[in-house]
């Protein structure tokens, strides 16, 4: 039982290493620490969303509208800078906790109306990316001097690796989700919800506060990445982030998170990013593949570890 846990992240953490070598030993610079820290730097605002797509699958729910958060966030953030002369730290102190809010909502309506979270965070997605594009339908241009000095932040690494200020955060964000998943009661309240919320409710588990809570942070992450997605672009666009819901419930699936809930890792679901970004690499370094030859390869290991799931769920019922 133990063995079977860990074995899909073994399997994503093997394919991770062998593809990476395999393109290191093609390549030239493919396996140098460039590479490797901008594969962090090019995805953090993938990794960040993710994150938070990793504890709403694990509670056995589903949130499809953080692609439309991100958007949503980045436009509010530009009009707010650009148009009206708030300063951006102002700006993000107002869309995280309203992004947060507008997930809490999510949770409560699914929890209290007991409908499906694939229903609710539909609904949730048309209505974020609605506003968005009644905000602005344009892309809205940022020019402030903090997003200047926040783009040149960073340490400089050996072999001409930069370390940026989105990289920093992510790691923040990956250090206080671990702690928060596998060393506090909220954690365990959310494999509690995942692996049954009968049981999870007769052992005294607030089921209703951890799936409003849990929908909040993931939302909030959401606005998080919209925010550090505007870092990349220097502006905010109501169609950024199209299917961005889809990349990071591929990433948690390819990093073995239980797509039933009860049953994964935060940091799995970062080597599924780290997977996905690496096959990307891949492609762009031979030049010669299509791009959408990574959708491809995606949707093949998606296959493969949703079998791997089934497998497993068939031999724990056997065991059990």
């Amino acid at each position: 039982m133990f063995a079977q846990r860990y074995l899909p992240l073994w399997i994503t953490a093997s394919l991770l290493v062998l593809l990476f070598m395999v393109g290191a030993f093609q390549f030239n610079n493919f396996g140098s620490l460039r590479v490797v820290v901008n594969l962090f730097s090019d995805n953090a605002f993938l990794m960040i969303t993710a994150i938070g797509m990793t504890l709403v699958i694990l509670s056995g729910g589903i949130d499809l509208s953080v692609g439309s958060v991100i958007a949503l966030s980045g436009v509010a953030a530009s009009v707010l800078i650009s148009q009206y002369q708030w300063h951006p730290l102002a700006a993000f102190a107002v869309i995280l906790p309203l992004g947060t809010l507008f997930g809490a909502a999510m949770g409560a309506i699914i929890y209290n109306y007991r409908l499906q979270p694939f229903i609710v965070t539909l609904a949730g997605m048309f209505l974020a990316r609605g506003l968005a594009t009644t905000i602005s339908e344009q892309s809205l241009e940022i020019d402030h001097p903090f997003y200047d000095v926040v783009s040149d932040f960073g340490f400089e690494l050996s072999g001409g690796a930069w370390l940026d200020a989105s990289t920093m955060v992510l790691a923040l964000i990956l250090f206080i989700a671990i702690l928060l998943m596998h060393y506090s009661r909220f954690g365990s309240n959310i494999y509690a919800v995942g692996g049954s919320e009968q049981s999870a409710q007769l052992m005294g588990v607030p089921v209703k506060r951890t799936t409003i809570t849990i929908y909040a942070v993931s939302s909030f992450l959401a606005s998080l990445a919209g925010i550090i997605f505007t870092f990349y672009t220097f502006s905010g666009y109501a169609l950024a982030a199209v299917g961005v819901e889809l990349d990071a419930i591929a990433a948690v699936v390819i990093g073995g998170t239980l797509l039933t809930g009860g049953r994964g890792f935060v940091a799995g679901t970062i080597l599924g990013v780290l997977l996905m970004g690496v096959i990307q690499t891949y492609i762009t370094f031979d030049g010669t593949l299509s791009s959408w030859w990574t959708k491809i390869v995606i949707g093949l290991l998606l296959f493969f570890f949703i079998v791997l799931q089934k497998v497993l769920n068939v031999k724990d019922a056997s065991h059990a």
